[in-house]
């Protein structure tokens, strides 16, 4: 149950930082593009772990 918590939370993560590069001037751009691959491996993991438990 906590896994399913923190894959949505991963998602919803990446969604608002894709939305804050999107809107904002390119120096958030860098930063925020790592944190959204970030959030998208997160998502990944979190993920596997349901399918394999």
């Amino acid at each position: 149950m906590r896994i399913k918590i923190c894959r949505k939370e991963a998602k919803e993560s990446a969604y608002w930082l894709r939305l804050i590069t999107e809107t904002n001037d390119e120096q958030y751009k860098q930063g925020g593009d790592k944190l959204i691959n970030e959030a998208t491996e997160l998502k990944k993991i979190f993920s596997a772990i349901l399918l394999k438990s």
